[in-house]
């Protein structure tokens, strides 16, 4: 097993959206390290794409996450797997691994992450980036997941293992998203 390299990943956006956020146990730290891997992801050139689950219903991507992405970076979606949207597989950059955040950790992160390994992919869900309405909910989802092969690991672990060392030109720049 190595190490996550920016040039092996891509990250995943799942569902952070403006009618389901006040709803999610310790919501404001999942938007905050959401928002953290956003821009490690922009430093180091790791592809981005993100989800909308039902958007007329639950509202678009939060705003302070939404301003780090394009349009054609958000895809809408009515099935909880991402995977079974219109368009998401073709979108889906190459890199065979995909850094999972989002919401609901049980629901629309738990479907996708599965549909993800199914088809091939390893996954690495970001455990303090990812959120459900009960904390239970979330715990029984990860240990699900994990139990299905994904990889559980934290925002710190993600950025540097995107680094790789010091020396790193964007080293400052991505530790400054940490402190």
């Amino acid at each position: 097993m190595s190490t996550l390299r920016p040039e092996t990943c891509s990250l995943l956006v799942i569902d952070f959206q403006t009618r389901l956020m006040p709803a999610i146990d310790a919501g404001e730290i999942a938007v905050k390290n959401a928002g953290r891997l956003l821009d490690a992801a922009h430093l180091l050139d790791v592809p981005v794409l993100a989800t909308e689950q039902n958007p007329k219903g639950l509202g678009a991507t939060v705003p302070s996450l939404r301003e780090k992405l394009s349009p054609e970076q958000i895809i809408p979606k009515m099935s909880f797997d991402a995977c079974r949207a219109p368009g998401f597989v073709g979108q889906l950059a190459s890199p065979p691994r995909i850094v999972v955040i989002g919401c609901e950790a049980h629901v629309c992160v738990q479907q996708s992450v599965l549909g993800l390994l199914q088809l091939g992919r390893k996954v690495y869900v970001v455990r303090d980036a990812i959120g459900s309405r009960a904390p239970e909910s979330k715990e029984t989802a990860i240990r699900r997941m994990e139990r299905h092969g994904a990889e559980i690991v934290t925002t710190e672990m993600v950025i540097f293992e995107w680094l790789g060392t010091a020396d790193h030109p964007r080293f400052r720049d991505a530790v400054a998203l940490i402190k």
